[in-house]
């Protein structure tokens, strides 16, 4: 989900930054692709999300308040982090190629996977699995897809990779103008000040936008963090932050960040509407709910970005055969698993368990069912060269 593929091992972007392979940053992206996972199988059992199958029960306070605080607390962070990778990769990248390679090889690596999901993977797990497209037969249906313009949103979760290189052309134009991201050695004085940028962005957003809007598959009030966490990867490459900063001072901050979180959260739990379930303004909107949503979420962004950063290069910065193979499969998985995800869903259907319990036995199965066709079909076919 950079400018190489998410499987392959990561190397330095320039030699006075970092040793030559920095394997942690490729084990927290698969850790967050079997995020992406759990989140999708939470979206079906949870009365939170939305996702292409659904098989909701009625669920306990307890239950509902335990979905709740996941998706919202992944939601929060998981995807933030892979656009700050991204974008440090993203300037390492620029530098070594220049615009036009930079350009041609995003749109291979992120452009083309993602019209495979829109063109292909999408539109059959909408006939075939979902059933969310009428009748007429797949081809009927198919050729309306197209002639109606309804591609254009149906990026599934490959919305990522479509803002991703969005992201990427627009930072590699203005490159091309001259312009380049200056040194920043990191202060916590910065790190409040994005925190409440984000907030604020975020919140301005959520005003002006209706929730049910979406753009590529994405919600607007989200693509503030998006943008902000690429382009401070992209000053992260510039100043060295990925192998730089001290992992005491990423401890610390990142520790307040999520410990300034906690009681922010059960505020907005208590004195928001969540206890009565009533959820409208954690939506967006001018009000104090919306407001303190927002920068909960940018808490927890950067928070959870700095401790990763911090435990993971130093505690996961090697990879034995198990890593290496779920490093290289990481982005396949990505692209196939909401078939696979689903398929497995209907399978559980007549299982009588808890809601939660069913979502953590659909991770499971999902991710063993998506890693096994990456591994055993995807990697072995043409389309190796694009994932």
């Amino acid at each position: 989900m950079t400018d190489i593929p998410v499987g392959t091992a990561t190397t330095a972007a320039a030699g006075a930054h970092a040793p030559s392979r920095l394997l942690f940053i490729d084990n927290i992206r698969w850790s967050m692709i079997l995020l992406v996972l759990s989140m999708h199988a939470a979206d079906t059992y949870s009365p939170f999300g939305n996702w292409y199958y659904v098989d909701r029960q009625a669920t306990g306070f307890g239950t509902a308040l335990f979905f709740g605080i996941y998706q919202s607390f992944l939601q929060a962070f998981f995807m933030a982090v892979l656009f700050f990778i991204a974008g440090y990769f993203a300037a390492a990248s620029c530098d070594r190629k220049g615009f036009l390679t930079f350009a041609r090889d995003r749109f291979v690596r992120l452009g083309l996977p993602t019209l495979l999901y829109m063109f292909v993977i999408g539109p059959l797990t909408q006939y075939f699995l979902s059933r969310t497209w009428g009748r007429g037969g797949f081809g009927h249906q198919w050729l309306v897809h197209l002639g109606d313009g309804e591609w254009l949103s149906e990026t599934g979760p490959m919305w990522f990779c479509a803002v991703l290189l969005l992201f990427s052309l627009a930072y590699g134009l203005i490159r091309l103008s001259g312009w380049q991201e200056r040194t920043v050695a990191l202060r916590w004085p910065m790190v409040i000040a994005f925190v409440m940028v984000m907030a604020g962005a975020t919140f301005a957003v959520r005003i002006v936008v209706q929730a049910g809007t979406s753009v590529l598959n994405v919600h607007p009030g989200d693509l503030p963090q998006y943008l902000l966490m690429f382009v401070a990867g992209a000053y992260g490459y510039r100043g060295n932050w990925m192998t730089g900063l001290a992992e005491g001072a990423c401890l610390r901050w990142g520790a307040l960040a999520l410990a300034l979180s906690v009681p922010l959260f059960a505020a907005l739990v208590l004195f928001g509407g969540g206890l009565e379930g009533e959820t409208a303004l954690y939506s967006g909107g001018f009000n104090l709910v919306s407001a303190g949503k927002c920068l909960w979420e940018a808490l927890v962004c950067v928070g959870m970005g700095l401790l990763m950063l911090a435990v993971y290069r130093r505690r996961f910065d090697v990879q034995g055969p198990v890593a290496k193979w779920l490093s290289d499969n990481a982005f396949g998985v990505y692209l196939i698993h909401p078939p696979i995800l689903i398929g497995f869903a209907m399978l559980l259907h007549g299982l009588p368990l808890f809601a939660l319990t069913k979502a953590l036995l659909l991770t499971m199965l999902a991710a063993v069912g998506s890693f096994a066709v990456s591994a055993l079909i995807l990697r072995k076919s043409p389309l190796r060269a694009i994932i």
